[in-house]
């Protein structure tokens, strides 16, 4: 009987429908309870207390949907604003004030005496503080920590949509034909003017070709045949184009009117290259000498430049007309000193004389953001190009580019240096200045390029060569917004200058 009834002790212990009297709290009593306790000990003592009798059956929100809590490890986003006593106070303040009753009469002398007080004091109106105002900055995160949230949340521009990259197009936007073009390295053979004309001379013919209509004209044609146009050059203003020839003289033609203005014969060789400055005309020869004439004057030769011992190919005027450099087949670049208004000597001294090409410099340009630059370019012996500061009389930097160089021009509009070349790449390529990095290569004549002129508006280069083409490529579009503030810009400056003269 013993033995049965320890087992029944045993089935009885062993029983789960019972109540268990000494197990722990499950966890939603303990929530339960401690939200009842932290609700009974943040109660006012003047306001009753509206506690839900559910949540001491239920808990109050589902555990899975329940707010995570920001982690309070040291690395964390979490902002914990710094509160200063001032600031308490003027809550305190703020919050006491509401259960004030509000006295009617005298409103308004009152509220301008406490904005006037509260200035003087606290530096600040009271009505208009906040409650709690949070200052300070947040602490930065320690090194190393990553927001894993940044990525899907950061508003930042990616790099691939910020960086801007300039299309330049391989092929040209245009190709003329230029038939009967004599192939002379040595020649100037076509000039753009201010006014979008482009001019061409063709053996011993001169045609101008109208890049907004589109129009061809036949401007003029010289007498004998064998007789060939050396060298061409516009004015300033687009109005007069000069014209070297083969018989030693040089034509002034009026291209509006067409009509031929004057004859000057000065030289005893061809006139292979041409350079304005305002009203004086520059003129290079084959003899080596160079040539000053106003052709405002009846007897317009004014001065003879001795420099060079051979042709003199390149002739350029600085922007600024201080400066004349002159290119020759002797491997030489000089700058001249300008013209005097009203004198008719001077000394005939070079201010500059370099030697350091070693073929003929044909190319030469001035920097038009940098009046005292001068990039020149050698022949198929020399194939470098050179950048010069006339002031100082130093090679700034070369470049070997490997192929014989016909022509040089800088683009203001990206701040870039544009050379021609021949012999034996007979392409075109648009430097970086002053770094000379390779920007583009243009490539498209079947022979070599004898030269190369900008447009008007800086925008497009036209290209001459051999093969009988003349090739037009648009490689310095400005952006449209940057386009319209120049342009705002140029008429705000001409309005001004209106003004001025009125």
């Amino acid at each position: 009987m013993a033995q049965f009834g320890f087992e029944n002790d045993i089935h009885s212990i062993l029983r789960l429908d019972m109540p268990i009297t000494n197990a722990p709290m499950a966890r939603w009593q303990r929530k339960a309870s401690s939200s009842n306790t932290s609700a009974l000990n943040g109660l006012s003592p003047g306001k009753p207390a509206n506690v839900s009798l559910s949540s001491s059956k239920t808990p109050s929100k589902t555990p899975g949907k329940s707010k995570k809590q920001t982690p309070s490890k040291m690395g964390g986003d979490r902002f914990i604003p710094v509160r200063n006593s001032k600031q308490m106070d003027v809550a305190s303040f703020l919050l006491t004030k509401e259960n004030e009753p509000v006295d009617t009469n005298n409103t308004t002398g009152t509220s301008e005496n406490q904005k006037a007080w509260s200035m003087s004091l606290n530096g600040y109106n009271i009505e208009d503080a906040k409650i709690l105002h949070l200052g300070g900055k947040p602490l930065n995160a320690p090194e190393g920590y990553q927001n894993n949230l940044k990525v899907l949340y950061s508003q930042g521009a990616t790099p691939a949509s910020t960086k801007k990259t300039r299309y330049i197009s391989s092929a040209p936007e245009r190709i003329l034909d230029a038939p009967e073009l004599r192939n002379d390295f040595y020649l100037n053979l076509f000039d753009w003017s201010s006014r979008n004309i482009l001019a061409v001379a063709l053996h011993n013919s001169v045609y101008l070709w109208d890049a907004t209509q589109g129009d061809i004209t036949l401007l003029m044609k010289m007498e004998r045949e064998e007789d060939y146009i050396c060298s061409l050059s516009w004015t300033k203003e687009g109005s007069y184009l000069a014209i070297g020839t083969s018989d030693c003289k040089i034509q002034l033609w009026d291209v509006e009117n067409q009509k031929r203005l004057r004859s000057m014969g000065s030289h005893t060789a061809r006139v292979g290259s041409l350079s304005w400055n305002d009203h004086v005309l520059s003129s290079g020869s084959r003899s080596g000498h160079i040539h000053h004439h106003d052709v405002r004057l009846a007897d317009h030769h004014i001065f003879t430049l001795h420099g060079h011992s051979q042709e003199v190919c390149g002739l350029k005027w600085s922007p600024d007309g201080r400066y004349l450099a002159s290119g020759g087949n002797d491997n030489l670049v000089c700058v001249w000193p300008g013209v005097q208004e009203g004198s008719t000597s001077n000394d005939g001294q070079s201010v500059r004389c370099w030697s350091e090409h070693q073929g003929a410099v044909k190319a030469l340009a001035w920097c038009p953001w940098q009046p005292n630059i001068l990039a020149s370019g050698g022949g198929t012996s020399d194939r470098h190009i050179r950048i010069w500061n006339v002031n100082s009389g130093s090679c700034i930097s070369s470049l070997d580019t490997q192929s014989q160089i016909s022509s040089l021009v800088f683009a203001p509009n990206y701040k870039e240096l544009v050379s021609a070349h021949g012999y034996a790449h007979n392409n075109v390529v648009i430097w970086k200045y002053p770094s000379l990095t390779r920007v583009a290569e243009l490539a498209g004549h079947e022979d070599r390029v004898l030269s190369l002129t900008l447009s008007p508006d800086f925008s497009s280069i036209a290209t001459i060569a051999a093969d009988e083409t003349i090739r037009l490529w648009k490689c310095f579009e400005v952006d449209p917004i940057k386009k319209k503030a120049k342009e705002r810009m140029a008429k705000s400056s001409s309005s001004v200058i209106h003004q001025s003269i009125r």
